[in-house]
């Protein structure tokens, strides 16, 4: 039996090794600071995502932050008018990177059915969104499951393609 092979029985049981990303992304993704914009009925239904029963901060995401400074996710819901689209931009801007959008409901989405000249169809002509939620409003388990993609997407990035911004 060689020494490596002796040396790797004895501390099998008392170091763990793991690659730095893993081990931060899993950080990054467990703690997730959510900037919410909500407005109209989508903004009631996501309030409820911060109380017990589906209670948000079993994912690490039960910070609410309003300040953008502070937030790396931001939570869009709700109707979108085109003179609120500057101040929605301009919070987006503000966030430091990285930072991700969940974009809830048909409204924000795509302008659901108030396709009119007043509302933008879609924040994502806007803003970059990671994940789209449709609904008119959407449950509460969906958000919990888009928060979960979200955790998915930041434990498969790669801390030097986010450092070179590629």
């Amino acid at each position: 039996m060689g020494l490596e092979t002796l040396l790797a029985e004895k501390l099998k049981d008392t170091v763990l090794l793991s690659k730095m990303d893993a081990v931060i992304n899993w950080g990054r993704s467990n703690s997730l600071w959510p900037a919410p914009f909500g407005t109209a009925c989508c903004a009631i239904e996501m309030m409820s995502l911060f109380a017990n029963k589906y209670d948000l901060a079993r994912f690490g995401a039960e910070v609410l932050r309003f300040s953008p400074r502070q937030a790396d996710l931001m939570l869009v819901s709700g109707r979108i008018s085109i003179k609120m689209m500057p101040v929605l931009s301009t919070i987006w801007r503000q966030m430091p990177e990285p930072k991700w959008c969940i974009s809830m409901g048909a409204c924000a989405c795509s302008g659901g059915m108030f396709n009119t000249y007043t509302l933008v169809q879609g924040v994502d002509q806007f803003i970059p969104v990671d994940v789209y939620i449709p609904g008119c409003p959407p449950r509460p388990e969906v958000v919990l499951d888009a928060l979960m993609e979200i955790q998915k997407k930041v434990r498969g990035e790669k801390l030097l393609d986010r450092l070179h911004g590629e």
